[in-house]
């Protein structure tokens, strides 16, 4: 493992966040992952592969675009990195075609996985389809219900989308139960994890699949502004796979200042929240250690977001580090704030973004970037999936 303050370490641990809390039943496949995810996604012929998929199927590299009318309202130099351009629509896809592959080598034959807003579950749907495997999406009962052209698209896509009808039915409950499944078919089965969540080592495998965003920003600034560092990285977290990706190749260079939006709902002291950093503490969810919205008595709060992409009681174990650590700032945005940086994006650059992404976007109104800064935000997501929440919210039609 590469020495770093805020990598992963070799036991799978962010400084005491991480590992690997997993029933005995699971320990033959993490472990097998844990053994193989490096060696094989570092092999020249996983990379070329890889690689040659991102460019000619995913359409990487996505553009870098300086969003001039955007900047001059907040006096800033502000860059959107365009991941909603991806093939699928969003950053997940990145992880997905890299994980596909990993399993292929793995010899696994049936694919499972988890999803919120229903973009992981597409991008997951879509690579199964390309590569012919067999595929089941967990998604909960109510993301199913704000998220019906995304569970269309994975239906046409061929895959099955069961309903988890457990607790909140929301994304933590999906995840429970692409878990179980995972229990009860060990061998043949991969479970690809949408997020830097779950057990070692899927966060920092997801983490690495991700970082061709931040690898991108790099030489893309460089080219555009002369520098290869922004003052400012922002993205949204709930799991938080597009900000992870977004900081990779940054989390060393302390002088870039990283910024993580997260979804406080109706407010963070409301009861309708899934501002993490605001209202977790130390705790276990789905086989990791980290920061968890809680009880005092230890039981999982249900969390609450207008956004199914954000609607998660914690956050990956990467994420809970930079935040204890101070590295990044987490600044917590209603449902409200994001819904109008939403709108402010389409009426000032013609681009609607998912409702994910507006939370990052909403950072700015909140005077977080000083004037002048040199600003990138992960666009991680269009905004196609949301337009009927967008209807509903500004009572549009």
């Amino acid at each position: 493992m590469e020495t770093s303050k805020y990598k992963v370490d070799a036991q799978g641990f962010y400084g005491e966040f991480g590992g690997a809390f997993i029933p005995e039943m699971l320990y033959p496949n993490v472990e097998e992952l844990r053994e193989n995810y490096l060696p094989i996604i570092e092999s020249e012929e996983f990379q070329s592969e890889f690689r040659k998929l991102l460019r000619d199927y995913v359409g990487r590299p996505t553009p870098l675009y300086l969003a001039r009318r955007l900047s001059s309202t907040y006096k800033a130099r502000i860059y959107l990195k365009r991941e909603d351009l991806c093939h699928t629509g969003a950053h997940k896809v990145n992880n997905t075609i890299g994980q596909i592959l990993l399993a292929k080598k793995l010899g696994k034959k049936r694919i499972i996985a988890e999803t919120g807003a229903g973009q992981h579950g597409v991008a997951t749907a879509t690579v199964c389809a390309l590569m012919g495997l067999p595929c089941v999406v967990y998604m909960g009962e109510v993301d199913i219900a704000r998220q019906a052209p995304n569970v269309a698209r994975m239906k046409l896509l061929g895959a099955e989308v069961r309903p988890a009808r457990s607790g909140s039915r929301t994304l933590k409950d999906a995840t429970n139960e692409a878990i179980r499944d995972w229990i009860n078919n060990p061998v043949d089965t991969h479970y690809i994890i949408g997020s830097v969540v779950g057990p070692h080592p899927y966060p920092d495998m997801v983490t690495r699949l991700q970082a061709v965003i931040s690898e991108e920003i790099q030489s893309q600034l460089q080219e555009a502004e002369g520098r290869p560092d922004p003052d400012y990285l922002i993205a949204c977290v709930g799991g938080g796979s597009n900000a992870a990706g977004t900081y990779y190749h940054y989390l060393d260079r302390e002088h870039v200042r990283i910024i993580a939006a997260e979804a406080a709902g109706k407010g963070v002291e409301t009861g309708e929240s899934a501002a993490t950093s605001a209202l977790g503490r130390p705790g276990i969810i789905h086989a990791s250690k980290t920061l968890l919205m809680q009880t005092d008595d230890g039981q999982i709060t249900e969390p609450y977001s207008i956004s199914a992409g954000l609607d998660y009681p914690g956050v990956g174990p990467l994420h809970a580090h930079l935040f204890q650590t101070g590295r990044a700032r987490f600044i917590p945005v209603t449902d409200d704030q994001a819904m109008e940086a939403g709108r402010e994006l389409a009426r000032l650059e013609g681009i609607i973004p998912a409702i994910e992404t507006s939370h990052a976007l909403a950072v700015l109104s909140q005077g977080a970037v000083p004037e002048g800064s040199l600003v990138v935000i992960n666009l991680s997501g269009r905004g196609d999936k949301d337009l009927q929440t967008y209807i509903d919210h500004f009572k549009l039609a």
